[in-house]
């Protein structure tokens, strides 16, 4: 498989996700945009023929402007009979799956300097038998690595404020959280975060939710912060003196410094990141703030991934009335933050 007349690095791979979502009208509306850098090129992965499909319908609603199929380049992946906006399958969920395996080969070959993502359904992924709890873990599994990490960011079209949450936990049941919040998980992505933070500034200021109501209340509403997580995070922040970190926070206010600097801009006590312990934790304060502007980015890989903040859509699949801007986010954030050398995303 291989891209023709492509400098990769001026290269995005994007896998369009389900067929039966809305994930190449969001990508044919994007890519249109102007808030994209012209030296941009992307490679789509993923069925040609419904991609062509898809812009007609859009084109016949009077949906513009769109990117034109005919002068995109595809890495064309067919899908092998007809299927309908909004109906999930096992047909669907294989497409989606095969569409991705061949884009992250794509940029692992060099082939293009990061990788966008479009929604994908895991009930279509699980009928069609790949049992994964979502897009990470399989790009984790084809880099050979267990350490990516899901980190949420978004730039406020309020303040110019860059919001950046990572997830300590992710697809996993709340009631699994405990078990799965190891002292060793939390140092891995308590990294993670720190170094991506230091793109921005040197020495960052994170913020550590807590695992339980009031982080504990000293033991009374919850152990895990006295026993184990305060003691941690004091040692490490002993290790880091260049980094402020504060936490474990109460959960219910660990998000607010964060919502005044969305709004008004960044003050003395704004976080340039937040470490959530489990993923509503995390994923609710920035959905209520940044749904069309979050970006879901994968740490931890030989190469950057997006993908917008928002999934399949099958309920308006078809209909022509998807919005774009998380995709346009997902694409910008995905050529700035890939940049080499970078020491500070443009904005």
């Amino acid at each position: 498989m291989s891209i023709e007349c492509t400098d990769a690095s001026q290269t995005l791979l994007i896998a369009l996700g389900d067929p039966a979502g809305i994930g190449m009208e969001v990508t044919l509306k994007a890519l249109a945009s102007e808030e994209l850098p012209r030296e941009l090129t992307p490679v789509l992965v993923g069925c040609r023929r419904s991609l062509e499909a898809v812009h007609r319908d859009l084109c016949a609603r009077g949906i513009t402007p769109l990117a034109d199929p005919e002068r995109l380049q595809v890495l064309d992946r067919p899908v092998p009979a007809p299927i309908r906006p909004g109906e999930a399958s096992a047909l669907t969920g294989a497409c989606s799956f095969q569409w991705l395996t061949d884009a992250v080969r794509a940029v692992l070959a060099g082939q293009g300097r990061a990788l966008v993502t479009a929604p994908i359904a895991k009930h279509a992924w699980h009928a069609a038998g790949h049992g994964y709890p979502g897009q990470t873990e399989r790009l984790a599994e084809l880099c050979g690595t267990d350490r990516a990490a899901m980190l949420f960011t978004a730039l406020s079209p309020l303040s110019g404020w860059r919001l950046n949450t990572l997830l300590a936990t992710t697809h996993i049941p709340l009631s699994a959280v405990p078990q799965a919040l190891t002292p060793d998980r939390l140092l891995e992505k308590l990294n993670h975060l720190a170094e991506f933070c230091r793109r921005f500034n040197p020495t960052p200021r994170l913020l550590v939710a807590g695992l339980n109501p009031h982080a504990g209340e000293q033991g009374n509403l919850g152990k895990e912060e006295r026993d184990w997580l305060i003691p941690l995070l004091r040692q490490w922040a002993s290790e880091h003196p260049e980094i402020q970190l504060e936490g474990p926070m109460p959960p219910d206010t660990c998000w607010l410094p964060a919502a005044r600097a969305w709004v008004q801009g960044p003050e003395r006590h704004s976080p340039d990141g937040i470490l959530a312990l489990y993923h509503d934790q995390g994923l609710i304060p920035v959905k209520l703030l940044a749904f069309d502007q979050a970006v879901n980015t994968t740490l931890g890989l030989p190469f950057l991934r997006t993908s917008p903040d928002h999934g399949t859509g099958f309920d308006i699949a078809g209909r022509g009335i998807a919005r774009s801007d998380s995709m346009v986010a997902a694409l910008r954030a995905a050529w700035d933050l890939s940049q080499p050398g970078l020491t500070r995303i443009s904005t």
